[in-house]
């Protein structure tokens, strides 16, 4: 923990950290459906070596096209943006592959997170502030802090959605599944 409480995790990005993953993610896309391979980049900002969660969702003609994260640190942030970046456009079982001939006018957004927190009651959860992982057994949906935003959701309504991406009973938040939150830096081209 850094003074304050905050953790190194919760550092917020500045704009040429931002245009730089955001570039990174297009390179990997691209270069994973042109070569199948991804970039090599040379990093040496620290902050771009933490290893920190975070997803990447694709729109086109301001449709969801993708989306795929990592809740929890896993790798390098870069690495994880790059990661997510390409299953986002080939593996996301919701859409078809993306094509090459998409990608000049698909939209990238990034969301790193802050590590999920289990709360206590439903009333930490900030509408527009916090994502949630909702989690019964094996069975795990997460929803990022926009949604509730971009859905015109009320609390109860994200929380059941939240269930339902789990593959949960939708009051399955009221009868035992454990709830987490987190926060995000959302960024976009």
């Amino acid at each position: 923990m850094r003074a304050g409480g905050k953790s190194m995790h919760e550092a917020k990005l500045d704009n040429d950290q931002q245009h730089f993953l955001l570039s990174l993610a297009r390179e990997a896309i691209r270069l994973h459906l042109e070569k199948g391979r991804a970039p090599i980049p040379e990093v040496k900002d620290r902050t771009m070596r933490e290893e920190r969660g975070a997803f990447v969702t694709l729109r086109l003609d301001a449709r969801l096209r993708g989306c795929i994260g990592y809740p929890e640190p896993q790798d390098a942030l870069y690495r994880t943006v790059m990661d997510a970046a390409v299953m986002a456009a080939t593996r996301d079982t919701r859409f078809p592959p993306l094509t090459l001939e998409e990608l000049p006018e698909t939209r990238i957004e990034i969301s790193i997170l802050s590590p999920p927190r289990k709360i206590k009651d439903i009333s930490e959860i900030i509408l527009g502030e916090h994502g949630i992982i909702v989690t019964q057994g094996f069975q795990r949906g997460l929803l990022l802090p926009q949604v509730p935003l971009e859905w015109d959701w009320d609390l109860e309504t994200y929380l059941r959605h939240g269930c339902l991406k789990a593959g949960l009973e939708e009051n399955a938040w009221q009868t035992g599944a454990e709830i987490q939150l987190f926060s995000a830096q959302v960024f976009s081209e």
